[in-house]
C-alpha cells in the first residue's frame, strides 16, 4: 500500500480539477445562468466568456477575452456603458428569449440583446472564434451574435456593414480610456459613399478615411495591396456595403483595435515577445488627420512645414497660416475664366487642369461613366468641376467645390488634375520662357530621331507575327523563344471599340494581371479582354508567361486564347466569352440552384479531363499553380473551362518537381509544401484540385467558410465529417431537392469514391 504522502499531490490536483470545472460552464439557457465569478469557455479553449474589471477599476462588466495569450485581452463588453458596482451580476437568458445582463442585488436589467425574434427556450453559447450567438435550438437559427454587435476589436471571421436602405450598420467604438470600456468619442465603419471607403469618427466627424476602393484596395492607404487586411474584401449588394476580414493562417493571431485616442491598429501576437505588437496604424502622422490642410491645401509629413496651397491657390489667412494653424485652407489666386460674364471660348482664354502627382484623392469624389478623354471633356464642360482623375478599377472620379483631404505621399499615390484659370496656366509656361529656344532646337533633332524610330516600329509592327517572348521560368535554349504564327493580332483600336472605351460597365473583374473587359467585335463575336495594368510589374510577367503556355494548348475544357494586341506600353490577350461567368459565381450564389447533382459531377468530370491533358496529354506538362473556382469559366451551356495560365509553370520530360522562391497562388488552395517550401509538381494542381471538389459539392467556399462550433476550414469539416462517416452533412443541401437524391445519398455512402 502507498504512503498517504505521495497520495496527497494527486489529490490536490484532482481537487484543483474538479474546482476549475465547477467555475465553467459551457451554455447559457432559461435554467442555466451564469453568476460572478463564473465563466464560459469555447470548445477548444481559445475565448471565455464572464465578469471582469478593468486595470485600475472596481467596477464589474460581462466580457469576452482572448486565452491563447499570455496577456489579458478583452475583445467584447455588454454592459459597457451600465456597470456593475459589485460581484452581483448574472447573465442569463430572459422568458422572451433575449440575453441580459442582472444586477441580482437590485433585480434591474443592465443590458439587453433586444431581439424581437429570439426563441423562448434560446441557447447561448461561445464559439472558438470569439463570437457569442443566442440561438434557437429547434430551428438553428441564429438570432443574435456578438460579431455583429461589436465594442472596441474587430476580430477574423466578422464584417463590417452598412446598410443604406435598413440604416443597419456594424462598426466598432473605442473605449472612452484603458480602465473604462463605455462608448467613447472614436468609432470606425463603411462611409457608403458613391466610392466607398471606410472611416474614422470623432463625434461624428470624420477623422480619418482610407480613400476610395477600387475593386482590390483602398487607395488612399500607403503600401496597401491585395493581400492585405489578411484577405480582405469589400462586397456592395443590395445597397448593403460588406468588410469581412479572412486569416489565412490560423496560427497567426490578430485583431483591429480602436483605441481611446482614435488611433486603429492591427495588433499581432509575438509569440517571442509574448505580447501584442501593431503591425500597422491610422492615423500614423498628422497628415493622416482629415483636413489637416483644409480646402485645396496639400499635406507632406516629410517637409518643416507640412501643409502648402496647390499651384494656382494662396493661404485664405495667411496671418494663421504663419503660425502654424492651417484649417483656414486656401483660396485661388484668380478667378475661374468660366465664371465670368464673358465667354471664355469668344476670347480665346479658357480654364485648363494642372497635374498634382502622387496624392491621397479629395474627399466627396463623384463617379461618372466617361473614358479618360471624356473625363477630362466633362469636368471642363462644367464650372462647378474642381479636379478629376481616372483610376484603374473606379473609372472616372470628379470633385466639384471644394477640394479636402489631399496628402502628398512619396512613391504612392494617384494623379489628380485641379482646374485653374487660363492665367494661371500662363504663369506655369511662362516660368519656362528662357528655355524655349533650347527646347526648339532640341525638339528638331529629337524630332528627327523620333521619325526614323516610327518607320522602324511600322516594320517592326508588320513583323509582330514573329514577336518572341523571354521569360525566367523557362530553364532550355529550345524553349526560350515562343513563335506566334498562329496566334492572330488586335488593333488598340479594335478592342477599344469592342468594350466601349473599356468602360466601367463592360468591366467583368480584375486580378493581379490586370481588368477583364467584355466586348463585341464588328462581326458580333463576344469577346473578353484581358488588359495589362500599366503599374502591375506582376501583370507583365503573367502576360508573357500566359501568351506562352496557352499559344502551346488546345483542349475543349481550357478557355480558347482569340488573339492579343501588343502596341506601345498596352498588352491585351483576346479570349472567347464565357456567358456564364466563373464558377465560383454560381456555386456559391443564389443561382448555384440551377447545378443540380448530375450537372455538378459533370462539371467535376470536364476539370478533370483539362486538368489531365495539362498533365500528360499535351505536347508539355503544365502545372496551372492557380486552380480555384474563379478561375472555371463556364460556357453557355455551363460547360468548364480551365483559365488564368499566368502562373502556370512548364515541365519537361525528366521533371517531377520543382523548387521557386516566388510562391504564387490563392491560399486555401495551395498544397502545404508548396506554402512552406517552394515545391510544386502534379500533386500541387491535385490538392487544389481537391479543394474544389469540396467547394462545388458543398457549395461552401473554402477561403470563407469556417465551422464557428469546432474552429475548422473546409478540408478540416469535411475530414471531420469524414471520420464521423457523415459526409452527406458536407452535400449542399439545395441538391436534395434535385430527383437525385438516392443517387446523392449512394455517393456519400460510398466512401471509395472520395479517395
Amino acid at each position: 500500500m502507498e504512503p498517504i504522502s505521495n497520495t496527497i499531490p494527486f489529490l490536490l490536483l484532482l481537487l484543483w480539477f474538479v474546482l476549475k470545472i465547477s467555475g465553467s460552464i459551457d451554455s447559457i439557457t432559461s435554467t442555466k445562468i451564469l453568476k460572478d465569478p463564473e465563466t464560459v469557455l469555447s470548445n477548444r479553449g481559445f475565448f471565455e466568456l464572464g465578469f471582469f474589471s478593468p486595470p485600475n477599476s472596481t467596477y464589474r462588466y460581462l466580457g469576452i477575452w482572448c486565452k491563447r495569450v499570455s496577456v489579458p485581452t478583452v475583445v467584447w463588453v455588454a454592459n459597457r456603458d451600465k456597470p456593475l458596482k459589485n460581484k452581483s451580476g448574472v447573465f442569463a437568458v430572459s422568458n422572451d428569449g433575449n440575453l441580459v445582463v442582472l444586477d441580482d442585488e437590485q433585480n434591474k436589467i443592465l443590458w439587453n440583446s433586444s431581439v424581437s425574434n429570439a426563441a423562448v427556450n434560446s441557447t447561448a453559447r461561445l464559439l472558438d472564434s470569439g463570437n457569442l450567438i443566442l440561438q434557437d435550438p429547434a430551428s438553428g437559427t441564429i438570432t443574435w451574435e456578438s460579431f455583429k454587435n461589436p465594442s472596441d476589436k474587430f476580430l477574423p471571421m466578422m464584417k463590417f456593414i452598412t446598410n443604406t436602405i435598413t440604416n443597419q450598420k456594424v462598426e466598432i467604438v473605442s473605449w472612452k480610456s484603458p480602465s473604462d470600456p463605455s462608448s467613447g468619442n472614436f468609432s470606425f465603419g463603411i462611409d457608403p459613399l458613391t466610392i466607398p471607403e471606410v472611416v474614422i469618427w470623432k463625434n461624428g466627424r470624420t477623422y480619418w478615411r482610407s480613400g476610395p476602393w477600387d475593386g482590390q484596395v483602398f487607395i488612399g492607404i500607403p503600401g496597401m495591396n491585395s493581400d492585405y487586411l489578411h484577405g480582405g474584401n469589400l462586397v456592395i449588394e443590395n445597397k448593403t456595403y460588406s468588410l469581412s476580414v479572412a486569416n489565412a493562417n490560423e496560427a497567426q493571431l490578430f485583431f483591429y483595435y480602436l483605441n481611446p485616442k482614435g488611433i486603429l491598429e492591427e495588433n499581432q501576437w509575438d509569440t517571442e515577445e509574448q505580447k501584442w505588437e501593431a503591425a500597422w496604424t491610422a492615423p500614423e502622422t498628422e497628415c493622416d488627420v482629415y483636413g489637416a490642410c483644409g480646402a485645396f491645401g496639400v499635406c507632406n509629413s516629410q517637409d518643416t512645414s507640412i501643409c502648402s496651397c496647390l499651384k494656382g491657390f494662396r493661404p485664405k489667412k495667411a496671418e494663421e497660416w504663419n503660425r502654424g494653424n492651417w484649417t483656414s485652407g486656401c483660396a485661388r489666386n484668380l478667378p475661374l475664366e468660366c465664371e465670368k460674364n464673358n465667354s471664355s471660348e469668344e476670347n480665346g482664354r479658357e480654364d485648363g487642369f494642372l497635374k498634382v502627382e502622387m496624392v491621397k484623392v479629395p474627399d466627396f469624389a463623384d463617379w461618372i461613366v466617361a473614358s479618360e478623354d471624356e473625363c477630362r471633356v466633362q469636368c471642363l464642360s462644367n464650372c462647378s468641376c474642381s479636379a478629376y482623375t481616372y483610376k484603374t478599377g473606379i473609372g472616372c472620379m470628379i470633385w466639384r467645390g471644394d477640394l479636402i483631404d489631399i496628402q502628398n505621399f512619396k512613391n504612392f499615390g494617384v494623379d489628380i488634375y485641379v482646374r485653374v484659370a487660363y492665367s494661371d496656366l500662363a504663369d506655369e509656361s511662362g516660368s519656362t520662357t528662357k528655355d524655349v529656344k533650347a527646347v526648339i532646337i532640341a525638339s528638331v533633332i529629337s524630332g528627327t530621331f523620333i521619325l526614323i524610330c516610327c518607320i522602324y516600329c511600322f516594320w517592326k509592327r508588320k513583323s509582330q507575327l514573329k514577336f518572341l517572348f523571354k521569360t525566367g521560368d523557362m530553364k532550355h535554349d529550345k524553349m526560350d523563344q515562343v513563335k506566334l504564327q498562329e496566334l492572330p493580332l488586335f488593333d488598340f483600336e479594335k478592342l477599344e471599340t469592342a468594350t466601349n472605351h473599356f468602360h466601367f460597365n463592360n468591366k467583368l473583374g480584375e486580378g493581379g494581371f490586370g481588368p477583364v473587359y467584355k466586348g463585341k467585335l464588328v462581326d458580333g463575336q463576344e469577346i473578353a479582354v484581358k488588359r495589362l495594368s500599366k503599374t502591375s510589374g506582376q501583370g507583365l510577367e503573367e502576360f508573357t508567361n500566359e501568351v506562352m503556355v496557352i499559344s502551346k494548348l488546345q483542349h475543349r475544357n481550357l478557355v480558347q486564347l482569340l488573339g492579343c494586341c501588343m502596341e506601345g506600353e498596352e498588352r491585351m490577350l483576346v479570349y472567347e466569352y464565357m456567358p456564364n461567368g466563373s464558377l465560383d459565381s454560381i456555386i456559391f450564389d443564389s443561382k448555384k440552384k440551377n447545378l443540380d447533382w448530375r450537372k455538378r459531377l459533370i462539371i467535376i468530370e470536364e476539370i478533370v479531363r483539362g486538368l489531365l491533358y495539362l498533365h500528360r496529354d499535351s505536347r508539355l506538362k503544365i502545372i496551372h499553380r492557380d486552380l480555384k473556382a474563379s478561375n472555371i469559366l463556364l460556357d453557355r451551356d455551363l460547360n468548364p473551362k480551365i483559365s488564368d495560365f499566368g502562373t502556370a509553370r512548364i515541365f519537361y520530360s525528366n521533371e517531377a518537381q520543382a523548387n521557386t522562391t516566388r510562391v504564387v497562388g490563392t491560399y486555401g488552395y495551395m498544397s502545404p509544401e508548396y506554402v512552406m517550401k517552394g515545391q510544386f509538381s502534379e500533386k500541387s494542381d491535385v490538392f487544389s484540385f481537391g479543394v474544389l471538389l469540396l467547394e462545388i459539392i458543398s457549395g461552401r467556399k473554402n477561403t470563407s467558410f469556417y465551422d464557428n462550433e469546432h474552429a475548422l476550414n473546409l478540408l478540416g469539416f469535411a475530414w471531420k465529417l469524414w471520420m464521423e462517416d457523415n459526409l452527406v452533412a458536407l452535400i449542399d443541401q439545395t441538391m436534395f431537392e434535385s430527383d437525385y437524391k438516392i443517387e446523392i445519398s449512394r455517393s456519400s455512402n460510398a466512401k471509395a469514391t472520395w479517395i
